[in-house]
């Protein structure tokens, strides 16, 4: 692996055993228009890999196999494989895609098993690093127990075809049901500037050592919009998603960065922005907007 272009903000955090930068990479934007069939500009998304974990030195890149479908994993294999031995890829299973490019649930015990070995054969790896469970639906997480998925999850990863185990989309209950099944090294749930209702969970996630991944960390399809926040970009002369950014890298030392994009230029744009640092007074202004 070449020599980092650009230094990464945020440092690592240790995923079990896996040290990872704080600022990772989320492939789903590789795909097409709503996560559905290929990328328009192939060679563009193959770069944008290749920048994040060769010229960049990123070593967590997010992934599932229902993106595209196939599409994000075949794409991190042809730019990558063979893999740097410090580059960790995090994937997850728990849904599927429909023609209509829906999210249908996939948490019955033959589809996790399923899953599991496409994102083995797609990615072509013998073992998965982690595999989130992916739980709820498109409309957020939604309660429920997860044991009987969990547990084909810990029977996967007993058989060593899986490291480490995280859940996505996940209430606070099923956090600790998962926890009191088998250990996590994650939770990636959606969490931004604007959706501030796992505070809680963040904290008690820090003291345990276990990491939050938020995902949609600029708003999603849906841009993040604030006064307070285009007031404090203006302040400090760069971009609100720049400040978005670095906000969550400041939030608290478990969360992990993981924004996806389609272009280089906009990669680094994000690194460089997340590499802010925010004020006691940027932080109070801007902690008031999920408030």
């Amino acid at each position: 692996m070449s020599t980092p272009s650009l230094s990464l903000p945020g440092g690592t955090w240790t995923l079990g055993d896996l040290t990872v930068t704080r600022f990772g990479y989320g492939a789903m934007q590789l795909a097409g228009p709503w996560v559905m069939g290929p990328p328009a500009d192939r060679e563009g998304a193959l770069a944008v890999l290749r920048e994040a974990a060769v010229h960049l030195g990123i070593t967590h890149i997010d992934t599932s196999d229902a993106y595209g479908p196939r599409v994000t994993n075949e794409l991190i294999r042809e730019a990558l494989h063979p893999y740097p031995e410090s580059l960790h890829i995090v994937t997850k299973v728990g849904a599927t895609r429909d023609e209509q490019g829906g999210w249908p649930t996939a948490r019955r015990p033959e589809d996790l098993r399923r899953q599991v070995h496409d994102n083995l054969k797609s990615l072509r790896l013998d073992v998965l690093d982690l595999v989130n469970l992916r739980l709820g639906n498109a409309e957020g997480p939604q309660p429920g127990s997860l044991a009987e998925a969990f547990e084909t999850l810990v029977e996967l990863q007993q058989q060593g075809l899986i490291r480490h185990l995280g859940v996505s989309n996940a209430t606070e209950e099923q956090v600790t049901e998962a926890q009191s099944i088998a250990p996590i090294v994650c939770v990636q749930n959606m969490y931004n500037l604007a959706h501030r209702h796992d505070d809680k969970l963040i904290d008690r996630l820090a003291t345990e050592g276990v990491a939050y991944v938020p995902f949609f960390p600029l708003g999603g399809f849906t841009p993040l919009q604030s006064s307070a926040l285009s007031a404090v970009a203006a302040r400090l002369k760069t971009t609100p998603m720049s400040v978005a950014l670095a906000w969550l890298l400041q939030r608290s030392p478990n969360v992990l960065l993981i924004p996806g994009t389609s272009s280089t230029a906009h990669l680094r744009e994000n690194i460089a922005g997340a590499g802010l640092s925010l004020s006691h007074e940027d932080l109070t202004e801007l902690d008031d907007i999920g408030r």
